[in-house]
């Protein structure tokens, strides 16, 4: 029989970076997910990290087009973008678009 993987609760450095990035709001919080990452706040998700490592934040027919600007492709069929690399390196803009992806989450 083969080898069993044994699942690892260490979280990957991508996980560690953006919650480090977004450190300065309150209730965010991270969970394994499907091989990557759901990111939320106050248990509503906002954010994925796929099995890549890839980063992505929810978005509305109000946000989609921002993403889509700055080189943002769409996960699948879902609602999310990818967050754009200069998004991502700047912790200033890193906040400002999670803070967007957070109330488009709180919307029904």
């Amino acid at each position: 029989m083969g080898e069993k993987k044994k699942l690892t609760k260490t979280p990957s450095e991508l996980e560690v970076m953006l919650m480090k990035k977004l450190d300065t709001i309150e209730g965010i919080s991270s969970k394994k997910m499907f091989g990557g990452y759901g990111i939320f706040h106050e248990k509503k998700m906002f954010g994925i990290i796929s099995a890549k490592s890839e980063i992505f934040f929810k978005v509305n027919d109000a946000t989609q087009k921002e993403y889509e600007t700055n080189g943002g492709i769409r996960h699948s069929r879902m609602p999310y973008f990818s967050l754009p690399e200069k998004v991502l390196s700047n912790k200033k803009s890193a906040i400002s678009w999670a803070k967007k992806s957070i109330e488009v989450s709180k919307q029904k």
